[in-house]
């Protein structure tokens, strides 16, 4: 392992770079996410960072189309039930939590991990990075649901600094899963964030599942003028998931997960989607366990980062949804 893993950028202007254009075919990237869609869910769906769960409140989402609700028993253990009370309909939400119930706040119902008649709580995994919730027949009556969710490659979330950050696009899972799968406009349209990136090997149309993945060398930029090398994979461990391993170079091991999560459509008709992505940065330095020390206060900047990315990343799906839809 290098010492020093910055190196001097050398690296031609945005405009006098290589265009990639011919190498990003569509009908690559197409039979990519068609193959991506035909991998088995077990009906799990993301729901929010395992962070944003608190004890001693509510957190509500909407998962493809069904309001929820998540909270915490006085264990810590996740539970996810139905976000309309039983009784009038109210919006558990904002129920606080007490002896670890949800307590209805229009009139006091407490609902509880067991539920009760017309209400009872689904199936839901908390994996310490990510809060997941199972919707059986939400993928359609022929998804075997699974115990836990697939996951792909993950370092150790207890060796590493795990950081969550989500957007929300006019858009459906999969033109989210369309934009993780071009890796080849990285440099183009992240010019501030990527540099020399290089497709080494895309998956052709009709592979086989053993080489189903992208392999990218790319440079991360630290300023104007260093970057840290890296090759980098990416593959679909589900049919709303694309992880990004780096598998050589500084922080090999380390992650990030891009969930598409499908909410309900919007006042405008359109279709929303979360895009909930975790990273789960690792190195093997003897540094980094003092960096763990401090991850409360580099995980804002984490976060900031990851949704600088989807500002832009966000308006590629959304394009991409508006252009298919017409």
């Amino acid at each position: 392992m290098p010492r020093n893993p910055l190196r001097r950028l050398r690296t031609a202007s945005w405009a006098e770079q290589a265009p990639t254009w011919a190498d990003a075919q569509p009908r690559l990237i197409a039979a990519a996410v068609g193959r991506s869609a035909a991998r088995p869910s077990g009906g799990w769906f993301v729901l929010a960072g395992s962070r944003e769960i608190r004890p001693g409140r509510a957190f509500g989402r909407v998962a493809a189309g069904r309001e929820l609700v998540a909270w915490r028993d006085d264990s810590g253990a996740l539970h996810v039930g139905p976000g309309a009370c039983p009784h009038l309909g109210a919006a558990l939400c904002d129920a606080p939590v007490h002896d670890g119930n949800l307590v209805c706040r229009w009139h006091g119902l407490a609902l509880g991990p067991g539920g009760r008649p017309g209400w009872r709580t689904l199936p839901a995994h908390d994996d310490g990075v990510l809060a997941w919730v199972r919707l059986d027949d939400a993928d359609g009556p022929d998804e075997a649901p699974t115990e836990t969710p697939v996951l792909g490659p993950r370092p150790d979330p207890a060796h590493s600094i795990a950081t969550v950050a989500t957007v929300i696009g006019r858009c459906e899972p999969e033109d989210v899963v369309a934009n993780r799968l071009d890796p080849w406009h990285g440099a183009w349209f992240h010019p501030y964030s990527f540099a020399a990136l290089r497709v080494l090997s895309a998956p052709a149309v009709d592979c086989p599942p053993a080489e189903d993945r992208f392999l990218v060398e790319v440079t991360f930029r630290v300023s104007t003028t260093l970057g840290v090398p890296v090759h980098a994979a990416f593959s679909c461990p589900d049919p709303r998931t694309v992880t990004m391993e780096i598998v050589d170079g500084e922080g090999t091991g380390s992650v990030v997960e891009t969930h598409a999560t499908p909410l309900r459509p919007g006042p405008d008709g359109l279709p929303r989607t979360a895009v909930i992505e975790a990273v789960v940065a690792h190195s093997e330095r003897p540094g980094f366990a003092h960096v763990r020390r401090v991850a409360g206060a580099l995980r804002p900047l984490i976060r900031a980062t990851a949704r600088r990315l989807w500002i832009d990343d966000i308006a590629y799906a959304e394009r991409r949804y508006a252009l298919r839809s017409r």
